[in-house]
């Protein structure tokens, strides 16, 4: 029998994020488990190449960028009418993939449910894809979700 108690939300708050985080809260409601959220701040310093900026790149102090994820993280629980359901949240900065693993180790997740951008082959191959390096490197189980698709969860009324 399949026992669910934590399962683990990586959120760009993206419509992907959106998706996943409907299939999240149906788990979560069937097994009584609780729902992490989990948003990641990336280094914004490595996408302002030193040849194109002038002087030290432009970036918010961490204190604000992890300030406004909190922010968003409360919007994100309150849009997808998740106040219900138990909730965590956390703000982390690093590598996705990298937080993403490591969380779901240290809070020993037992699934991980996450949008997955469907990006085109090219993009894939230039950036890669936070989703397939996440079902390769998990911990536990992972559930990815893409927009467009077969929906299991019927919406809100």
């Amino acid at each position: 029998m399949i026992v669910l108690h934590r399962i683990l939300v990586p959120t760009d708050f993206s419509e992907h994020a959106r998706q996943a985080v409907k299939y999240a809260a149906a788990f979560a409601e069937k097994f009584g488990a609780e729902i992490h959220l989990l948003h990641v701040l990336q280094d914004l310093a490595i996408y302002q190449p030193d040849a194109v900026t002038i002087g030290p790149p432009v970036v918010p102090p961490l204190a604000q960028l992890a300030a406004a994820a909190r922010t968003s993280l409360e919007r994100f629980i309150a849009d997808n009418k998740l106040e219900r359901l138990a909730v965590q949240q956390e703000v982390r900065e690093g590598t996705p993939v990298e937080e993403i693993i490591e969380f779901a180790a240290e809070k020993d997740i037992d699934l991980i449910i996450l949008g997955t951008h469907g990006r085109g082959w090219l993009a894939h191959v230039l950036l890669g894809s936070v989703a397939e390096k996440v079902v390769r490197k998990a911990p536990c189980p992972v559930l990815t979700v893409r927009l467009a698709e077969h929906e299991f969860v019927k919406p809100d009324e």
